[in-house]
């Protein structure tokens, strides 16, 4: 019988302890877990090399990020993609047994099938307004991009029960287990990858402001969390992650939320950044700023002493919701991550991947942006966002839901009702 070591995990024997670990494996050998488990970074000897390894990847990203955001919607949607599939591909292989694959031939390809299929059932539902008011001026394009968004969902329909039929004919004696365990897997990492990634594309063209703020703050408020625990942590926070501690938390917060409020006033005044984009072109953007984007003048004079250099402050009103948003992030946002501690040590894993030196894998650095980005779209259309009709929503719809004739149909009915009111009035 096995005895509890006391760290979590059942103790090995000395056997099972000395097998040698997968290649390329992430997997925390016992002992180390053992060691390295509860010490808090402020006593961690290797703390200045793992802060080098980390602050060199963590400028490479953000550079590219930077770069990213400076080249648009459509290379943020790409940049967002690419994240999806290194994200699923680490997840994939997070249950995957070599010995029980090797069985199993093409049952890999059946995961990545249900991928690309929810891919593109997802964006195509986001996407479809965005795509007709591109192709407007192609009659012919106009018209293939109408039937496929009218054939949309009973197509994916279809593309699903070919995959759902294909793994039926697939499944073998004294394999079922395995193989509906990752059926099961497979759909679960489905509506953690595309549900994030959903609210994120849509936060993208409704304008980068609302990817780029909430998602700046994510970073913010991580490498905040890093530093304070960095020189100053000696109160643990949680056991789910003994490195994470008080004076992490509350530092990363207070930092997390004046950021947001100065942010949102930086962010605010390019429109390349606060303007939504209603196609998928990807040339410059002029829109009228809208009064959360129009700056508001309050004097001080009265709060300060005469010297003070300043006599009037500029603020958004977008300053305000960027608030809500930096405590979200600050406050909130973090249990993704714990969450994600929780789920590596159920695996003893130290994390989902290493394709970022010092960070782990896509996915450790995606767990807090997961929750962020739910959270942006629904704050937006709940309490930013006007519920009420607009000329360009009607508008969309008419493009999307009405063919070529039906739309000139409307045109001449519309000029009549228009026609017989004028002289009604008259």
């Amino acid at each position: 019988m096995q005895k509890d070591s006391g760290s979590g995990f059942p103790s090995t024997t000395s056997g099972s302890t000395s097998r040698r670990r997968r290649r390329g494996s992430n997997e925390v050998p016992p002992e180390v877990d053992k060691e390295n488990g509860s010490h808090l970074l402020v006593n961690d000897n290797n703390k200045y090399k793992s802060m080098l390894i980390r602050t060199y990847s963590s400028v490479w990203m953000i550079g590219g990020f930077v770069f990213v955001i400076y080249m648009g919607h459509l290379y943020i949607w790409a940049m967002v993609v690419v994240i999806q599939i290194f994200m699923a591909k680490e997840l994939f292989n997070l249950l995957r047994r070599a010995h029980e694959d090797r069985r199993l031939p093409g049952f890999r390809i059946l995961n990545w099938y249900f991928f690309f299929t929810a891919m593109l059932y997802v964006y195509g539902r986001i996407l479809s307004q965005r795509l007709v008011n591109t192709v407007t001026t192609d009659k012919v394009l106009y018209k293939l991009v109408s039937r496929f968004i009218k054939y949309h969902m009973v197509t994916c329909y279809f593309l699903y029960i070919a995959g759902f039929m294909w793994f039926i004919l697939t499944l073998k004696k004294k394999m079922y287990k395995y193989q509906f365990g990752q059926y099961a897997w497979t759909h679960m990492i489905l509506i953690v990858v595309f549900t994030q990634s959903a609210f994120t594309v849509a936060n993208i063209f409704e304008g980068i402001f609302w990817f780029l703020l909430p998602a700046s703050l994510i970073v913010i408020n991580d490498i905040a969390a890093y530093f304070f625990g960095f020189f100053f942590g000696k109160t643990p926070l949680i056991k789910l992650s003994p490195k994470k501690t008080w004076e992490g938390f509350i530092g990363a917060s207070v930092t997390t939320v004046i950021s947001a409020f100065v942010l949102a006033n930086s962010m605010g005044r390019f429109q390349w950044l606060t303007c939504p984009r209603k196609d998928l072109s990807t040339g410059w953007l002029h829109c009228d700023s809208g009064p959360l984007f129009t700056p508001e003048v309050f004097a001080i004079t009265e709060w300060f002493p005469e010297w003070f250099p300043w006599r009037e402050i500029s603020i958004f009103p977008v300053q305000w919701h960027a608030l809500c948003l930096g405590l979200f992030a600050s406050i909130i946002a973090p249990f993704g991550g714990f969450f994600a501690s929780g789920f590596k040590r159920a695996f003893k894993i130290k994390d989902f991947g290493d394709s970022i030196p010092g960070h782990g894998g896509i996915t450790d650095r995606m767990d807090c942006q997961m929750v962020m980005a739910v959270f942006a779209y629904i704050y937006l259309h709940s309490f930013v966002v006007p519920q009420s009709l607009s000329i360009e929503m009607i508008m969309d719809q008419i493009l999307i839901n009405l063919t070529f004739e039906e739309q000139q149909a409307l045109y001449t009915k519309l000029g009549q009702i228009i026609t017989e009111n004028q002289y009604g009035e008259s």
